[in-house]
């Protein structure tokens, strides 16, 4: 499908570009994410499995000492979120308009949120005493930081063994900073290209994103970030949770593009699940989105749904966009992803 949109626009297309979106990847540490890897770690050490808490509480200090240091080196404070409407990106994006997107550490928040822990047991039936798997609560960091090559990261650092990491980081971020380094106008509106000057050399940069090189990176925010690892004597063993990788179809023309997209929303939401589309929309399950109208009613869309959609992807004329390098757009954002 995407081949023959790509070919069928393509004289209203002012370029396409296909890079790695939203990607996800969580760390662990290969002898201390599973109880009986952890309940081995405390019997070769000598430490008895019903002193387990004794053993992570100091653990737990040392990452709550190193926030604050890194905090006092940045001079910013930690933020702590106890409400779980209260959305994590609109604090760091407010954070941003104001400090602007060089290098560095950006903003940290702190927040009570669910992990996985171990309880102490002991079976009378067999004699053993282990650690059993279980849910728990914990303290988590959140370190918003913006890397020289990957643009807006996060590393998700909890306060409990065992210590378990996720890392966050966009591929468009990665592309954008390397347009910016190489001198490359583009306009950006959120996660999207508008416009690209020179749309070959950004695919090129969108293909060599290196693994070698996001190691590297995930090694050392972990060694800085959760200064546990001389304890375990282990690095962390790094797994991809999400990967989503996008087309984006730059078009020339809003005329163009509004009643395609409005055929293409139609046909995703007809074919996938309703309740997850809404869901990603932000919004709850409508019987707007089901295939049947309601009592046999009018096969046009409501106006609010089809309103929605088109904000969620900038299609809108008063849609504020970063203009880098000079480079404007001929007309207002637009703009298609497919993933």
């Amino acid at each position: 499908m995407k081949a023959d949109l790509i070919e069928r626009y393509a004289a209203n297309l002012h370029g396409v570009l296909s890079c790695f979106d939203r990607i996800l990847i969580t760390g662990t540490l290969p002898g201390a994410c599973y109880a009986a890897g952890m309940t081995s770690f405390l019997n070769a050490h000598g430490i008895r499995i019903f002193d387990y808490a004794g053993f992570a509480e100091p653990l737990r200090e040392r990452i709550r000492v190193r926030a604050q240091e890194v905090c006092a080196a940045a001079g910013i404070e930690i933020e702590h979120v106890n409400k779980s409407h209260i959305r994590k990106e609109d604090l760091v994006a407010r954070v941003l308009q104001a400090r602007g997107d060089a290098p560095g550490l950006v903003h940290v928040i702190s927040a009570m949120e669910a992990c996985p822990s171990y309880k102490p047991w002991h079976d009378k039936s067999s004699g053993k005493t282990y650690l059993r798997p279980e849910t728990g609560k914990c303290l988590h960091y959140y370190f918003y930081f913006i890397d020289d090559e990957l643009g807006l990261c996060y590393l998700r650092v909890p306060t409990w063994a065992p210590f378990g990491l996720q890392f966050y980081c966009n591929g468009h971020g990665a592309v954008a900073r390397a347009l910016k380094r190489e001198g490359i106008g583009f306009v950006q509106a959120d996660n999207a290209f508008l416009r690209i000057a020179d749309v070959d050399r950004a695919q090129a940069i969108a293909d060599a994103l290196s693994p070698d090189m996001l190691h590297e990176r995930l090694d050392r925010y972990a060694q800085w970030l959760c200064p546990v690892l001389d304890v375990f004597g282990q690095t962390y063993h790094w797994s991809l949770r999400q990967a989503e990788y996008s087309t984006d179809l730059m078009f020339r023309s809003q005329q163009t593009l509004v009643p395609l997209y409005d055929l293409l929303s139609r046909q995703a939401v007809l074919a996938a699940h309703a309740g997850k589309v809404a869901g990603f929309l932000g919004n709850h399950q409508r019987r707007e989105l089901l295939q049947t109208p309601p009592q046999g009613g009018t096969q046009e869309w409501p106006k609010h749904l089809r309103t929605r959609g088109v904000e969620e992807n900038h299609l809108q004329p008063d849609r504020p966009a970063r203009d880098h390098a000079g480079l404007q757009p001929t007309l207002p954002g637009v703009f298609v992803q497919s993933g």
